[in-house]
């Protein structure tokens, strides 16, 4: 992972500066500097436009009770096209003006979903793995092949469904503050 943002740190730098070098020579030095500047200043108008829709839906999303899971995605998204359009360069541009379009956030929204959903998955099935290896490696047997019964306790002995109010006392038993001080 580290070698990806070296060569994200090292690379789009790199990149950036050879677009721009073409892109001068192509129109001038002026006109490139005023290229930078005006994309800046529309990416942050529609930013400030779709930032304000985003959080708009997510406090209707709260106020029906629902997670805004989907703003919140949409609003980092936008927060990372905000850096990348306030970046000098035509590359993070183009980059950050792709995340201001809706399709665009939808289609990385499913993907992402679907990429962390199977990771999960996968986790699930590993640690279940491991836990069932650790009871063999302490010479237990495995929970779910011993009809329930894990060392630890009868397994499914607490039932959701059960309304049960356990009541206790206690006492409280650190110092006073003058017993600590002498």
């Amino acid at each position: 992972m580290g070698i990806v943002f070296l060569i994200l740190f090292i690379g789009i730098p790199l990149l950036e500066i050879a677009v721009l070098i073409q892109v001068g020579d192509q129109i001038g030095l002026w006109s490139t500097i005023g290229l930078i500047i005006l994309t800046a200043v529309i990416g942050t108008g529609m930013l400030r436009h779709q930032g304000i829709a985003t959080l708009a839906n997510a406090q209707k999303q709260l106020n029906q009770g629902a997670v805004p899971a989907r703003e919140l995605f949409d609003g980092l998204c936008l927060l990372a096209a905000g850096a990348l359009l306030l970046t000098p360069g035509f590359v993070t541009d183009s980059i950050g003006f792709a995340l201001l379009i809706p399709p665009v956030r939808e289609l990385m929204r499913n993907t992402l979903g679907k990429r962390i959903s199977h990771g999960l998955q996968n986790s699930k099935f590993q640690s279940q793995g491991f836990q069932n290896q650790n009871f063999r490696d302490q010479g237990f047997s495995n929970p779910q092949q011993s009809g329930g019964q894990s060392p630890f306790g009868k397994a499914g002995s607490w039932n959701k469904n059960d309304d049960t109010v356990i009541d206790g006392d206690y006492q409280d038993v650190t110092e006073s503050d003058k017993d600590r001080l002498n």
